[in-house]
């Protein structure tokens, strides 16, 4: 028989890796931020840390709705957290310590003791504070809280789960403030004057009440209408002192719903615990109402959660992670999972489920799995293997939902380190690819640039070929016109010549001609002189001649007679061709 169970738990993880389509491994220091579904001790978020107590904060994913908000509230000995009021549905479970909670929903102020193991539950639009109990052993008080998230009673992360009393009192004037608590200016100027305190406090004692606290108890008075009926002390529901739904050698089990603790009655928050003991596994199973949100309160452990195989790869992904105390990780409805302790200590979890209703788990172990419902064929042409390979697995099965799993927990964790191995190596391989598309995308980028600066470079240096062959297009072309100019002015001033030569040739020609014109009286002048002169001289020698040759005929007169006359004569011709010369040196006065 012994022999058998480590037998049939192999048998039911093969049945489990049968659902998974792809394995995501996650290492143990991944942040809250990069999985939505743990969220690590170390990665809460601090809302108050006093010398008397602390308070810390983790979201979580549902899987369906926004992230559920859960507090961890712990408590020094002898400690009070001040008065708040709630914004949305608070159930909790006291997982250490013992002390009084105190509350009222407006009706009347009750009051209930509290020990480990006890959950209950209060309603939006409750004033509470809790108080520690300083008992022998000194134990801190800690609290596990949920805030529930629906349409009607949703959680709002910017206005926080509750807001403190005095801020709620405090922020009315002091008029309305005297005028509705009907106390004198001295309590009024002590309240408004006095230093805010911390959210946790010390506990005072009655001898050390002060007019703050006084009028602390007026502001509860005045908030719940002054009533003080004595009321029967309601009960909570401890979870370690029930008997457990399911319980073997390998661990427990218990469900909390509102059939167990009437406050959940008209909640959508549930509660769960399960107890593993070494080298144990709650067998492979799913939830078909809720979603678990369970916190580690002792041990170690792996969880293996499985998607459903119509689900985005991008969305959702097989999850193998390991988990210890204090961590907080949750499982969407619908999805498989089996969770599994370690050989060496035990493994303790308790948690809230998103919904009170009976939450009947589907498992896939057991007399009454779901496998044994289904028509064997079927499976057995879902699996594709042979009718007799499914019914030797269905039969070994026996009426078990904690089975034995010794080695499980070391296997997986394994198996995570090998996929996280494989994973960092995938992903080292993935940024050296992409660093050598990075390269090679540079490399193209800078063949693009030198490509562009080619381009440019060739473009501007053909910008500057045609500017130059256009420059010199320009300079040819102001050359041809200078030269035109030149020609022209060239033919202008050789036209300019041209017409001055014919210019002067006509001047001179008129010159010529009026030169012409005045030398012609002249010509004539002296044509007509010589001739005159050439008669004249003629007609002397004829009359020398006569006179010689009367002188030969007569010989009357005397040579020097004769000779005296022609020397007149000869004078007055002389005097006649003087004149004739002054007159030809000035024509026009001729």
């Amino acid at each position: 028989m012994l022999q058998k169970v480590p037998l049939l738990s192999l048998l039911f993880l093969g049945l489990l890796l049968c659902f998974s389509l792809h394995v995501e491994a996650f290492s143990e220091d991944v942040s809250a931020g990069e999985r939505p579904y743990l969220v690590r001790r170390g990665h809460r978020r601090s809302l108050v840390v006093t010398e008397y107590g602390e308070i810390s904060a983790a979201e979580i994913s549902s899987g369906t709705k926004g992230p559920y908000h859960i507090q961890f509230i712990t408590l020094e000995p002898n400690s009070l957290l001040l008065p708040v009021l709630l914004h949305a549905d608070m159930v909790f479970y006291v997982h250490t310590g013992n002390g009084k909670l105190s509350w009222t929903d407006g009706r009347e102020m009750k009051r209930m003791n509290l020990r480990r193991g006890d959950v209950y539950r209060l309603q939006a639009g409750s004033v509470f504070f809790v108080r520690s109990n300083l008992d022998s052993e000194r134990q801190k008080m800690r609290i596990h809280a949920i805030f529930s998230n629906t349409d009607e009673d949703i959680y709002e992360p910017s206005i926080g789960a509750y807001s403190s009393v005095s801020d709620l009192v405090l922020g009315f004037d002091r008029k309305v403030l005297q005028e509705a608590f009907k106390v004198s200016e001295e309590v009024l100027e002590e309240l408004t004057s006095a230093t805010k305190p911390p959210a946790v406090v010390h506990a005072v004692t009655k001898d050390q009440k002060s007019v703050y606290w006084e009028l602390e108890d007026r502001m509860l008075h005045f908030l719940i209408g002054n009533k003080h009926k004595k009321t029967k002390e309601p009960k909570t529901f401890n979870i370690l002192d029930a008997e457990p739904d399911f319980e073997n050698c390998n661990g427990w089990s218990l469900t909390v719903d509102k059939h167990s603790l009437k406050s959940l009655s008209d909640s959508n928050i549930g509660i769960f615990m399960v107890n593993l003991t070494k080298g144990s596994m709650m067998g492979p199973h799913w939830n078909p109402m809720a979603t678990e949100i369970a916190i580690v309160l002792h041990g170690r452990g792996m969880v293996r959660v499985i998607c459903h195989s119509t689900a985005n790869e991008s969305e959702c992904k097989n999850m193998r992670f390991k988990v210890k105390e204090g961590d907080v990780f949750a499982v969407p409805r619908f999805h498989p999972m089996a969770q599994i302790s370690f050989n060496n200590d035990s493994f303790v979890f308790m948690g809230f489920s998103t919904s009170t209703k009976r939450n009947h788990p589907q498992f896939l172990t057991g007399k009454s799995s779901i496998l044994q419902i289904l028509d064997r064929g079927i499976l057995a042409v879902s699996f594709n293997v042979t009718n007799t390979t499914m019914d030797q697995l269905l039969n070994a099965q026996e009426e078990a939902l904690i089975l034995d799993c010794t080695s499980c927990a070391e296997i997986e964790e394994n198996k995570m380190k090998e996929e996280n191995e494989k994973e960092k190596q995938e992903e080292e391989a993935r940024k050296r690819e992409e660093e050598e598309a990075r390269r090679k995308e540079e490399e193209r980028k800078r063949e693009e640039a030198r490509k562009k600066e080619e381009e440019e470079r060739e473009r501007e240096e053909e910008e500057a070929r045609k500017r130059e062959e256009e420059e010199r297009r320009e300079q040819e072309e102001a050359e041809r016109e200078r030269q035109e100019e030149e020609e022209k002015q060239r033919k202008e001033e050789e036209e300019e010549e041209a017409r001055k030569r014919e210019e002067e040739g006509r001047e001179r020609e008129e010159e010529e001609a009026r030169k012409r014109e005045e030398e012609t009286p002249r010509r004539e002048y002296e044509e007509a002189r010589r001739q005159e002169e050439e008669r004249q001289q003629r007609r002397w020698k004829e009359e020398e001649t006569a006179k010689e040759r009367e002188r030969r005929e007569g010989g009357g007169e005397q040579p020097e007679e004769q000779e005296v006359e022609a020397r007149k004569e000869d004078q007055e011709r002389k005097g006649g061709e003087g004149k004739g010369r002054r007159a030809l040196r000035n024509p026009w006065k001729l």
